[in-house]
Order: C-alpha cells, then sequence, then structure tokens
C-alpha cells in the first residue's frame, strides 16, 4: 500500500510497530522496523540480501541516543537533525546486538518531518537504504527494485528526494562510505 506524506495520518503508528517499511528521509529513501524486534531485523536483512554487517537506527530522542550511546549533548546538536549517521559507542556491546554484533552504533534523526512521526513510537527504528547493495539509492519510489516493494506492506511517498546517503561521522571524522 503505497501512502502519499501528504496523507500520513498518526494511526499509521501501530501499524508500522508491527512491520517493515519504506519511507523517506532527508536523504534517500529508506526501508525499516522497530529495530528492537528481532524477526523483523532478521527479515529485511533477507530482503536485501544482507546476511551481516551493521545497519542504523533512527533514534526516537536525544535523550535515547546519551543514555545508550558514548556521546555528548553537544555533538549531537552540531549534526542532528540533519543528513547525518553519527557511528557512536554503545554503552554496552550486546545493546541491539542484532542490529550491530560490534561496539558501535550508527544512529540518525534525520531532518524529516515523517522523522516526528517515526519518533512517536518510542523506539529505535531500522534504517538502511531501500535499494540492494549493487544498486544505487532510490531518490523516488520509481526506482524500487520490485522484488523489495513486494515483501513490504507499507509505503510512504514523499516524492524526490535529494539522493545522497547521509554523511557518516565517526568523532569529528566523516568517513567515505
Amino acid at each position: 500500500m503505497i501512502i502519499p506524506f501528504e496523507n500520513v495520518s498518526s494511526n499509521l503508528i501501530s501499524k508500522l510497530k508491527k512491520g517493515i517499511f519504506i519511507y523517506p528521509t532527508d536523504t534517500i529513501y529508506g526501508i525499516g522496523c522497530d529495530a528492537e524486534n528481532k524477526s523483523l531485523v532478521k527479515k529485511i536483512r533477507e530482503i536485501k540480501n544482507r546476511d551481516n554487517g551493521a545497519f542504523s537506527v533512527i533514534a526516537p530522542s536525544i535523550n535515547w541516543i546519551l543514555e545508550n550511546c558514548e556521546t555528548d549533548k553537544k555533538q549531537i546538536e552540531k549534526y542532528l537533525p540533519g543528513p547525518y549517521t553519527l557511528i557512536l559507542k554503545k554503552n554496552k556491546k550486546e545493546f541491539l546486538s542484532h542490529v550491530s554484533e560490534n561496539e558501535f552504533l550508527g544512529v540518525r534523526i534525520p531532518n524529516h518531518e515523517f522523522t516526528k512521526l517515526l519518533q512517536k513510537i518510542q523506539k529505535p527504528i531500522i534504517t538502511t537504504s531501500v535499494n540492494l547493495r549493487s544498486e544505487k539509492p532510490a531518490n523516488n519510489i520509481a526506482e524500487i527494485n520490485p522484488k523489495i516493494i513486494e515483501q513490504v506492506k507499507i509505503i510512504i511517498d514523499a516524492g524526490e528526494l535529494s539522493g545522497k546517503p547521509s554523511t557518516l561521522i565517526k568523532g569529528e571524522e566523516k568517513i567515505k562510505r
């Protein structure tokens, strides 16, 4: 079901909690789910043909980041919300280990109105590009691989996006993708 962004309502939140969905960020389209739901995270790995490797999350709040990662409010506010993914050390290595097996976690708060709705779920949300590894990121719904679309129930269409993946930041260093 494709839902134009302007028709998204808070009624959608309960559906987003329970499934995998495609959504806009301030950069490209992503595919996500409740990051605490191990079976849904596993399903995203299957959809993307990605057995391992870390995923990033959209944080439900700045306080959530401060509670779960080693950082300070000043660093967070310098980059978020915005087109950045902060690579932060987790307070506990086992935290969200099914999302990122190592001691780091990529954290985002995209500067997009849809993010405000996602944050109402009050859980971290998987954020990974909706393309397969060999494909370029999707700037619009038409560019998404049909094999991915057929496995997702909800698609939020916000039209054309910038098309540039988020910039990775670790400490104060920008990391090349």
